[in-house]
């Protein structure tokens, strides 16, 4: 039947319509089931069906119109490619038959298939390849698909490859924003972890917040951290947050390779099950009687160091992804790595408080103590002249409270060397000032200072401590060490410095022979100036005296 102008043209119009509404469609899916819908209107078809095929040229999307659900479950197979759309899979041209069984080609219908007579295939073509193939059977009113219905539908197949490119384009964009908002969601928890977990925190901060932040993320009821003790060789459950506590603490120890958690510290390796009840390997019946079905365990390590174990577990049926392993992944090296540094640092800091107990203890053995034994070995004998010789005995009376006095100086001094200072409300100057009357009142030695409080006026308050730390640190080694008889404190500025000369006429020491550990004055003069971005710089002579110069930037 030859169509005239007017139903060709209508026919185009519509088509024209059709492939407006197929530009709307961004959703492959859709997109698919309307082209079939408008190749079925168009060429007047009872069935449709579509193809689209994959990079390696099977069948990624097969869609179909007019069968019923219940046809389509009695299939035993959706379409392999197999027989005439095989062969269309082969051709750039279209394939239309009256009677589609007597084509050799027509093979491998599955059973159940409804009975199909005319045929309609058109390819779907790009520039380079083919999409995939649009079939039509089943003329409705005629034998056979007509030469304007093949025409019509070689349109809508130039429209439908279009539509299906930009679908296609629309999908991988909106996977590729997926993927780069869950990485930007896994970045900010790592850096979230990464600036919590610092090492001057607690082990039962770190702990807590690594747990918090990972069950969070995940979404998930329950979760736990065991830690290794390194002399038993168990893990001790040390938190535990979320839901069902009484069951998880039912078990709080494990040996290594003894349940999940010892095998996973013992082997250093992930363990997940999605089936606990079915789980021979976890050893925790009560976890499992208050409705958990999956668990992940994985290691907390700090290089080849093993601390301990994380634990996630929750109720649902939706297995852990993979994504969601190596995020967990991360944070147990993250947590680890926290945990062991909190610990050395904790360390670090105890030895550094056994370090200046031990050297107070010294330095207060050889001085202080020493001096009153001696005082008390004096009495002794006094005790023994007051009959004999009153005289000498009021002149050892004498040397006793010298010797007490001087004792009682020597202690004033520790006490200045540890009592912490600040400055306060005063300047510089008045602080220094006060520092030296002190001094003065300890040692019973001459001190002086100079400096214009106008000189001043542009030193920050965080400068002016670090210098009345430093004058602090050098006194209190003058006093201990120097037995100095005079000693001054000079100040003054430059366009670019604030400088401060301590010297004394002290014995002096060597320079070479000093340490610079922690807890000597000497070490904390250079940390403090260091950091405030100045120098200091010392000058000794044995026998002579010391001075020390010290600088700071002015802004």
């Amino acid at each position: 039947m030859t169509l005239s102008c007017e139903d060709l043209q209508a026919r185009l119009l519509a088509l024209h319509r059709a492939n407006l509404e197929l530009i709307k469609d961004v959703s492959l899916n859709t997109l698919l089931q309307r082209i079939a819908q408008v190749a079925s209107e168009q060429a007047e078809a009872e069935y449709a069906a579509l193809a689209v095929l994959d990079e390696e040229g099977g069948i990624a999307n097969f869609v179909t119109l007019g069968m019923t659900e219940a046809q389509m479950e009695k299939m035993p197979h959706p379409p392999k490619g197999l027989g005439l759309l095989g062969a269309l899979m082969d051709t750039e041209n279209p394939i239309r038959l009256t009677v589609l069984g007597d084509d050799p080609r027509s093979i491998g219908f599955p059973k159940h298939h409804p009975p199909m007579r005319s045929f309609l295939g058109v390819p779907i073509l790009t520039a380079n390849h083919q999409l995939g193939q649009i079939y039509l059977t089943n003329k409705k009113g005629d034998e056979a698909f007509t030469e304007e219905d093949e025409q019509i539908i070689q349109m809508l197949a130039g429209y439908a490859a279009a539509a299906i490119q930009n679908a296609r384009l629309y999908d991988n964009l909106r996977e590729r924003d997926i993927a780069l908002t869950q990485r930007s969601e896994d970045l900010t928890l790592l850096n979230d972890i990464a600036a919590a977990l610092v090492p001057t925190q607690g082990l039962d901060e770190i702990v807590s917040k690594t747990l918090a932040l990972a069950m969070d993320y995940l979404s998930v009821e329950a979760g736990e951290i065991f830690l290794l003790d390194e002399e038993t060789q168990t893990l001790r459950l040390v938190l535990h947050r979320g839901e069902a506590a009484e069951a998880f603490w039912t078990r709080s120890r494990f040996k290594l390779n003894e349940g999940f958690v010892g095998i996973v510290a013992a082997e250093n390796r992930t363990l997940i099950s999605e089936d606990l009840s079915k789980d021979m390997r976890y050893l925790r019946s009560a976890v499992v009687d208050a409705g958990f079905r999956q668990f992940v365990c994985l290691p907390l390590t700090s290089g080849e160091k093993m601390i301990g174990v994380l634990g996630i577990a929750k109720r649902g049926d939706e297995a852990f992804d993979d994504r969601s392993i190596q995020l967990l992944t991360a944070v147990g090296n993250w947590a680890g790595l926290a945990i062991d540094n909190s610990r050395l640092h904790t360390d670090a800091r105890r030895l550094a408080v056994l370090e200046e107990r031990n050297r107070i203890g010294m330095d207060m053995h050889d001085g202080v103590i020493q001096s009153i034994f001696g005082v008390g070995l004096g009495l002794e004998n006094v005790r023994h002249l007051i009959d004999e010789n009153p005289a000498q005995a009021k002149e050892g009376v004498r040397l006793a409270i010298d010797g007490l006095n001087q004792a009682i100086r020597d202690l004033r001094t520790y006490i200045l060397d540890l009592r912490p200072r600040q400055l306060g409300e005063e300047n510089l100057l008045v602080g220094l000032r006060r520092l030296l009357t002190e001094y003065r009142v300890n040692t019973l030695s001459e001190a002086a200072l100079s400096g214009k409080e106008d000189d001043l006026s542009n030193l920050e308050s965080s400068q002016a401590l670090v210098l009345f730390h430093i004058a602090q640190e050098a006194l209190a080694n003058t006093a201990k060490h120097a037995k100095a008889k005079r000693v001054s404190v000079n100040l003054w500025t430059t366009a670019e410095r604030v400088l401060m000369e301590i010297e004394d006429n002290g014995e002096g020491f060597s320079i070479d022979k000093m340490s610079m550990t922690l807890g000597h004055g000497l070490s904390n003069m250079h940390t403090r100036i260091r950091n405030a971005g100045g120098e200091v710089e010392i000058t000794a002579i044995p026998g002579t005296g010391t001075t020390i110069l010290a600088w700071l930037p002015i802004d």
